[in-house]
């Protein structure tokens, strides 16, 4: 039907589909194995990520209202001009009014259970909707109290927090599902009862007060109102609207289409291009699930045609679709919470994360090659052209686009410096005609529609026929690398420019095309561009309701974590199942990530695992001489808590994909965990061989790790596929899955020719540091009681010297003071505020047994690491020319 908004204006029309502001539920495929109709698909992807239920009439006018003032709300938010639009006290407590909104629309959205009403809404959610955005705002309406309680609660404080959070979880359990809630309430229970005796000694602790446990969870800003909900709130909402509006302006469909047009007529090429798609998708869609359905409907068919099976079809799909979570610049938003939580900005987040990630896409795409030549299958279409070229081209293009995108810093320069008062109102209006061209280029062509992929006769489309159709959605992507990579700016800011140029585009699209094309219908098309613009914002308001519960709750298990120290708990508990072997240590991290993360989206999964796992991986590995980056770590965790959408039992991804290929879903999990076996590796390489993330490494350094990276997983990818040049032989697999980990480690192997550092005297410490020249690191092993269980526990220090003369000035530049006592070299308790206090903060220097320096180390002459690719690359040949002769003589023989 046709929701008319303002109507007495005649303003705004929003076509809202044929139930009312959203779709009806459908969670999974019917009984008979048959894939699901595209409207079933997208009521899957409704009630997955935006809600299942339709109220009608009125009611859904009025909630599509508050979808837009939501929207129109955080736009205004992160705006430049927020301090003069909003008033200070609205500014102050955005995470209530976020949380309000997303609490008010997940009642209204989401029924409570499968039997409950899909087009009307009870008057039990009603009241539910309402308290719970009243006790959202509670902070706000109350915020005088709250400060002149010091954030600590009363009697009223409590009970009304209480209340929230139960609100909370109910919203959350019918949004995210029961996963989320579940995890949350266990984390409260230990909080109240962790005290109790059928608490497991390891894990027990003091408890707190009902009030205590409320004031830190709900009145302050350590639990539900934190970091997470503070990132949702200023950078979340924006990149997920952007990518709303850019899909309702028809990128998707564009993007899609040029990955066929591209890849389609290769071997396998339907699976190929529903990877590159996939990553350009990756841009648009923050949920797996969602770039599952959204390019699966197209590729899935397609794929099944050429010859994949029905659960290979799905897992390319799950697979591709997942690793968009992975892709920068937005990874699932995970990013913007990276960026708070490990300390760096956020251009260093993209930097280290974006190697991984293009490695993780470039051996799926192998994957599927090398499936389509062991099975010969058949190409779509005539066209015949070579891979090499399409590869060229390819490469050609996306060199372009980053050319232009830090090319483009001159001239903006230059006008900057020229006329620094009127700077921006000229670059808007350059972007603007630059607008206008590509929007006339896409006006001599006709629009692109979406292709029906169960057609008998399928025509691919041409690059050279439909590239200029949406050139300009470039634009908006363009604008937002610009100010986050080149400008720097903050998330927020630069999401605001993307999504206000996309308001440009949605508007002005339509009406400036009929007028290219010569055609009389501006009013109608304006009209439609309004409405465009209108259901891309709703559209983002809904597929925020889920991502602003996700990371409330998810502040609940971080407040538990800072208020009972659990994080230690699980640290002990990991080594204690690993025996202090460092590699088993990261097999049960990663194990746990992929437990935790289960039926979690994103964003909320990494907040999850991140919290309790992260900090595991920095003590452990300090324990054992394993001194890692935090971006490392966090990216490890990350990487196996999103493995979790692909894993079964709970594998969401998997699930739909087998809905729209009408396979088995519990098959099309494994295959795609099989095929997603290079983004489980990869994070335990980046762990000991920081080079991946490009940390620390020159220009020339970087450019080498790339091309060996890219090297080592083709070779890693066609181990585990028995398949090179031809069939491998059990032997040829090992050998290759053993070349690509020496190009991945070149490290363990020089390490073992030459050792890395040399060791120095526990007594010789300060005179050691004080030799080494500035700017070198020095590793220290610390030992000694650990302040509450008073058990010896120890950690490594890295210290790096400085200018200072002496090594005793260059420690205490650091904190550290040794003493040397009785043959023991002694460490005293670092001054408050130095770098190394909040690390040894778990040692009792006071305790009888002194805290001290057992092992020191620091840096040896060795030979360039790199010279071990040399081997590796040898032996590759090696490989390589067995099986090149192999295919020769099966060429020979006659037929």
């Amino acid at each position: 039907m046709l929701v008319k908004l303002f109507d007495g204006f005649s303003l705004v029309v929003i076509a809202l589909g044929s139930d009312g502001w959203g779709l009806q539920s459908m969670s999974q495929k019917n009984a008979s194995g048959r894939p699901l109709s595209e409207e079933e698909l997208q009521d899957l992807v409704a009630s997955t990520d935006a809600g299942a239920r339709n109220p009608i009439g009125p009611v859904g006018t009025f909630l599509a209202i508050v979808a837009l003032v939501w929207a129109a709300f955080q736009v205004l938010l992160a705006s430049p001009i927020s301090n003069y639009v909003l008033p200070s006290d609205l500014i102050n407590n955005s995470r209530q009014v976020h949380l309000a909104f997303a609490i008010f629309l997940a009642y209204m959205a989401y029924p409570a259970l499968k039997s409950s009403p899909r087009h009307h809404i009870p008057v039990q959610d009603w009241i539910f909707a309402l308290a719970g955005t009243f006790i959202a705002l509670y902070g706000f309406f109350f915020y005088q109290k709250v400060v002149n309680n010091g954030g600590l609660a009363d009697d009223v404080d409590k009970w009304v927090a209480l209340a929230g959070l139960i609100l909370l979880f109910e919203a959350a359990r019918r949004a995210l599902g029961p996963a989320m809630a579940t995890i949350a309430v266990i984390f409260l229970v230990y909080v109240f009862f962790g005290s109790s005796e059928w608490v497991p000694e390891v894990i027990r602790w003091k408890g707190a007060s009902l009030k205590k446990a409320m004031s830190h969870m709900w009145i302050t800003s350590e639990g539900v109102f934190g970091i997470a909900l503070g990132v949702s709130t200023k950078f979340v909402f924006l990149f997920v609207l952007f990518g709303s509006l850019l899909d309702k302006a028809g990128a998707g469909n564009y993007f899609i289409k040029m990955a066929f047009a591209a890849l389609g007529h290769l071997k396998g090429g339907p699976a190929k291009a529903a990877v590159v798609g996939s990553a350009a998708t990756g841009l648009i869609s923050g949920s797996s699930i969602a770039n599952v359905v959204t390019t699966g409907t197209f590729t899935i068919p397609l794929m099944k045609r050429v010859g994949f099976t029905s659960e290979q079809a799905g897992s390319v799909e799950v697979a591709s679709s997942v690793n968009g979570q992975i892709m920068p610049p937005v990874m699932g938003a995970a990013a913007f919470l990276m960026v708070e939580y490990v300390g760096i900005s956020y251009m260093e987040v993209i930097t280290h994360a974006f190697l991984p990630a293009i490695l993780s896409y470039v051996a799926l795409v192998y994957i599927v090659h090398l499936e389509a030549v062991k099975r010969n299958m058949p190409t779509i279409g005539t066209k015949a052209v070579s891979t090499a070229r399409t590869i060229l081209g390819m490469l050609f293009f996306f060199v372009g686009f980053a050319l232009l995108c830090y090319g483009i810093k001159y001239p903006i320069g230059l006008i900057v410096s020229m006329v620094p008062e009127g700077a921006s109102w000229i670059l808007a209006a350059l972007t603007f005609v630059a607008y206008l061209l590509l929007l006339k280029l896409a006006a001599s062509v006709d629009d692109l529609k979406p292709d029906d992929p169960n057609d008998e006769n399928i025509v691919l489309p041409e690059v050279k026929d439909i590239y200029k159709t949406g050139l300009y959605y470039l634009l908006p992507i363009v604008v937002l690398v610009y100010f986050l990579m080149i400008e720097q700016k903050s998330p927020g800011l630069s999401a605001f420019w993307a999504t206000a140029l996309m308001f440009v585009i949605l508007l002005t699209q339509r009406p400036l095309k009929a007028m290219f094309r010569g055609e009389n219908e501006y009013v109608n098309a304006f009209k439609a561009g309004v409405g465009d613009l209108g259901i891309g914002m709703i559209d983002g308001s809904r597929n925020m309701i889920g991502i602003g519960l996700a990371t409330a709750t998810a502040g609940v298990i971080v407040g538990t974590v800072t208020l009972t120290g659990i994080g230690q708990v699980m640290a002990d508990l990991v080594e204690l199942m690993s025996g202090g072997n460092l590699v088993l240590m990261l097999i049960f991290v990663a194990m746990l990530s992929l437990v935790l993360g289960m039926g979690l989206p994103t964003t909320a999964n990494y907040i999850v695992v991140s919290s309790l796992m992260a900090g595991v991986v920095v003590q452990l590995g300090a324990q054992s001489g394993l001194v890692v980056p935090l971006i490392a770590v966090h990216l490890f965790v990350f990487y196996f808590g999103i493995m979790a959408d692909v894993t079964p039992p709970v594998g969401l991804a998997s699930f739909a994909a087998a809905a729209v290929s009408g396979g088995d879903a519990i098959k099309t999990g494994f295959t795609a965990f099989f095929y997603s076996l290079r983004t489980v590796a990869l994070p335990f390489v980046f762990i000991f061989n920081t080079d991946l993330l490009w940390y620390d490494v020159t220009w020339y350094q970087g450019l080498l790790v790339a091309a060996i990276g890219m090297i080592a997983v083709l070779v890693f990818t066609a181990g585990t596929m028995g398949y090179f040049v031809t069939k491998s032989r059990i032997y040829e697999s090992v050998a290759l899955v053993l070349i690509a980990f020496i190009l991945f480690r070149p490290d363990f192997f020089m390490n073992r020719i030459q050792p890395p550092f040399e060791v120095v005297e526990p007594a010789q410490v300060s005179q050691a540091f004080g030799a080494i020249p500035p700017g070198h690191e020095m590793r220290l092993n610390i030992s000694g009681p650990d302040f509450d269980t008073g058990s010896t526990k120890e950690t490594t220090l890295v210290i790096t010297s400085g200018e200072e003369a002496g090594g005793d000035a260059r420690l205490e530049a650091q904190g550290l003071t040794i003493l040397d006592e009785d043959g023991v070299t002694k460490l005293d308790e670092p001054f408050p505020g130095t770098p190394f206090f909040e690390m040894l903060g778990g040692f009792d220097f006071y305790a009888d047994d002194p805290v001290q320096i057992t092992h020191a180390e620091i840096k040896a002459d060795q030979l360039p690491k790199d010279l071990i690719y040399i081997p590796g690359l040898l032996l590759l040949g090696c490989v390589y020319l067995l099986q090149r002769a192999r295919v020769g003589r099966k060429e020979e023989k006659p037929a």
